[in-house]
């Protein structure tokens, strides 16, 4: 002990302290049941004496997971006054006293009630202190110890998730790096090995590898490829004791999945592909799509397609759908079987993202054969031009050729081919076509001043297939001919001064013509030959389409002559010449010195201020026009103050309540009323009795049977007197408008019951006979009483 002592260099009393409260050693503790204080000594070699109590302590820790059946003992409290008596009793308090732990309160002895977990609570910190039994004074200072839980190997790893899902890029090296995985162990890690956890591979060789102390699992195989195998499983073992036998453990699963990358290149499934497309595809039509293989998936599968070669120049064209990767071949320009009847291209394909890494181990491209082979369709004809253009002079007589279309079958089969004019192009029928050889020629006369152009849709149609057709536009241009003579450009009027010189200016006059020569119009001006004898004016060509009037005399007399007429005669210069005389009108005016007019007749006057009679009939026709409206509006005005409204008060309306407070006698009373207008006079019982009353007469009326004349004469008086209702209310000015609806109370015959009323009967009513009413049953009762009864005597 002494030699202990020197060791730890430190006083008994707190070594033994330390053993007490830490060491989790059990060999210790019958080292510990051992030491008296009085066996030690300080430095100068004077015994240590413990004055207050001494305490022997058997145990201090306490195993976990104890399974016994009786409570598993802890340690005994013992005081140097305990002399046995039993006058001292020992108290227990702090963590767990008096239900986790209990003490004998007269040996001393603590154990343990329950089953203990040191993962749960590592210890317990109590106090024990022995007090008299009887005084209950405390006979020592309370001491405090500790209970550590002493730990076992009961708990396995566990890993933080299960499963772990990852990836590793296919083709990696030997020993890259895939994921860690980490376990932990409950188990105190600084007693033993029971938290040494030790990490192995129970599945997944030989492909993977998992590090034995870190958990990182590895690649174990250089260059897997995922075309070959896409996802692993691999089993991941964590035991503790470091691995050894009677450890525990614990397993993970981890799904690796191979990510791709661009390794291979693109592949044709075959190197020839043969496609067929009618001659009839338009431009832009897809002709033709195939398909290369790639093992690799999304953007590594991406590819491009290009023609390397192709007997058709600029006739294909390729691109590639991004969704499916199909490569599409599309027309560029139209196919013609009876020119070409096949094409053959090459097509390449290779990656759009090569991954440089892998070039080296394969060919990065594919090619291909496609043979497309044209389709004959049966086409319709086609004409050798686009467009024709024709010329005729508008004097061309009726029946000229003015010029031919031509279409050919472009099949092999060369069927002849029909033309004809599209009538809806040409409504005035002027052309027409032979429909033989397409020579096109005139059906009208041509005017080039109504018409100058023609444009006409000749149509050509096979023969044998009158369904195929095409068309082309004909364009005629009418040439003109001189055939309009030049006229004045416009009305000419104007006047002359009494004391007008003689060769005085007085109008200067153009001309127009509706003729379009080539080199432009040239007209000549002259005085007709007739006035010229005796000419009061001259004319005077100015050489630029233009002539001047002149005056020829020296005065004018108003009073002799108002007015004078001057014919020119205008021609043109173009063949044959064209002529034609036209007038000026010159009235003769008062003037001054100046030539200022002062005095002329009213037209002159109205003509001098500026109004031609064209502006005249103008003025003339809207005064016109004005005036039939005044007296449109005027008529309807009347003709709404005619027609006065059948209410006159504005508080009147069309369905206001009329009652006249008389109540008639029902449908018996046929006296109220005179109803035989509406029936055939002849038809009319002289005498009528009224049914609602007990008839005078003693003699029981007879039925009679009542021939009737036919439908059509039956129904003639009311049809009269319809007819004549209707004149009348179509003659009276205040009469309901004509929508009214008009009842008229007219029964016909057919009825099963027939009449009650006296109207349907011609007979007198003595002679009708009334039994019959007693078989239609209790709702005609009463009159079956009134009339029906055999005796007279019963009324």
């Amino acid at each position: 002990l002494r030699t202990l002592h020197q060791k730890l260099d430190q006083p008994v009393v707190w070594f033994s302290t330390f053993i007490l409260n830490v060491t989790p050693n059990p060999d210790l503790h019958g080292l510990i049941n051992l030491i008296s204080m009085d066996n030690f000594c300080d430095a100068n070699g004077v015994p240590l004496r413990r004055s207050k109590r001494g305490w022997m302590w058997n145990q201090f820790f306490l195993l976990e997971e104890y399974t016994g059946m009786d409570h598993q003992y802890v340690g005994k409290l013992h005081s140097d006054g305990d002399r046995g008596d039993g006058s001292i009793r020992y108290v227990l308090t702090g963590d767990g006293a008096g239900s986790l732990f209990i003490i004998d309160e007269n040996s001393g002895d603590i154990h343990a009630t329950k089953r203990l977990d040191r993962e749960e609570k590592a210890y317990y910190t109590l106090r024990a202190k022995a007090v008299n039994r009887i005084t209950n004074t405390s006979l020592e200072g309370e001491s405090e110890f500790i209970i550590k839980i002493h730990d076992i190997n009961d708990n396995e790893p566990k890993f933080t998730k299960d499963p772990y899902f990852t990836e590793v890029p296919e083709m990696s090296p030997l020993g890259t790096v895939v994921m860690q995985v980490t376990a932990t162990d409950a188990d105190d890690p600084t007693y033993g090995n029971s938290a040494r956890v030790v990490y192995s591979i129970l599945q997944g060789q030989p492909y993977f590898s998992v590090e034995p102390n870190t958990g990182v699992i590895k690649t174990a195989l250089p260059n897997m490829d995922r075309e070959t195998k896409e996802n692993y499983v691999v089993v991941i073992q964590a035991k503790d004791m470091a691995g050894q036998m009677g450890g525990l453990s614990g397993t993970t699963t981890v799904s690796i999945t191979l990510s791709d990358v661009n390794d291979n290149p693109p592949r044709f499934p075959k190197s020839l592909y043969e496609f067929k497309a009618p001659e009839s595809t338009e431009p832009g039509s897809t002709v033709a799509v195939l398909r290369a293989m790639d093992a690799d998936i999304g953007r590594n599968a991406e590819m491009n397609y290009r023609i390397t070669s192709s007997d058709g120049p600029s006739m294909f064209d390729i691109s590639t759908n991004r969704s499916t990767q199909d490569g599409v071949i599309t027309l560029r320009k139209s196919l013609d079987f009876e020119r070409k009847r096949s094409y053959t291209l090459r097509i390449q394909v290779e990656n759009s993202n090569p991954d440089p890494r892998f070039l080296r181990y394969a060919a990065t491209t594919d090619g291909a054969t496609v043979k497309l082979i044209v389709e004959d369709v049966d086409e319709p004809p086609v004409f050798d031009r686009v467009g024709y253009v024709m010329e005729v002079k508008e004097d061309v007589a009726v029946g000229t050729i003015i010029g031919s279309v031509s279409a050919t079958d472009p099949d092999s089969s060369r069927s002849p081919v029909r033309y004809s004019i599209d009538r809806r192009t040409d409504m005035d029928r002027v052309l027409n076509v032979h429909p033989g050889n397409g020579s096109v020629f005139m059906l009208r006369t041509l005017d080039r001043e109504d018409i100058a152009w023609h444009n006409v849709s000749v149509i050509a149609t096979e023969f044998n297939n009158p369904r195929l057709m095409s068309r082309v536009p004909v364009y005629v241009r009418v040439l003109d001919v001189n055939d309009n003579a030049p006229t004045f450009a416009t009305y000419y009027e104007t006047f002359v001064c009494e004391n007008a010189k003689a060769n005085q200016r007085i109008q200067t006059v153009s001309a127009a013509d509706a003729d379009e020569p080539i080199g432009g119009h040239r007209f000549f001006f002259s005085l007709a030959h007739e006035a010229s004898v005796k000419a009061n004016f001259t004319v005077r060509d100015n050489k630029d389409n233009t002539a001047g009037i002149l005056t020829r005399r020296n005065s004018y007399s108003r009073l002799q002559r108002s007015n004078y007429l001057v014919p020119v005669v205008i021609s043109d210069s173009d063949f044959p010449m064209q002529s034609s005389t036209n007038t000026l009108t010159v009235h003769v005016c008062t003037c001054d010195r100046e030539g200022n007019m002062q005095l002329c007749n009213q037209e002159a006057l109205v003509l001098t201020a500026g109004l031609s009679t064209g502006a005249l009939m103008a003025i003339i026709f809207c005064v016109l026009i004005l005036l039939m409206i005044v007296v449109l509006f005027a008529a309807l005005r009347r003709q709404q103050r005619k027609k006065e409204p059948l209410i006159i008060s504005k508080e009147d309306v069309r369905d206001n309540v009329v009652s006249y407070n008389d109540e008639g006698g029902g449908e018996e009373d046929t006296q109220a009323f005179d109803i035989g207008t509406l029936r055939n006079p002849e038809a009319t019982e002289e005498s009528k009795q009224r049914r609602d009353i007990k008839p005078e007469t003693l003699h029981p009326p007879i039925r009679r049977t009542v021939i009737l004349p036919p439908a059509h004469r039956d129904n003639a008086d009311v049809r009269n007197f319809i007819n004549q209702r209707l004149q009348e209310n179509d003659q009276d000015p205040t009469a309901p408008p004509y929508d009214s609806l008009a009842t008229y109370a007219y029964e016909g015959s057919g009825s099963v019951a027939e009449s009650l009323s006296s109207l349907g009967s011609m007979t007198i009513e003595g002679d009708q006979d009334y039994n019959y009413l007693s078989e239609w049953g209790p709702r005609f009762k009463k009159l079956a009483d009134l009339y029906g009864g055999e005796d007279s005597d019963s009324y």
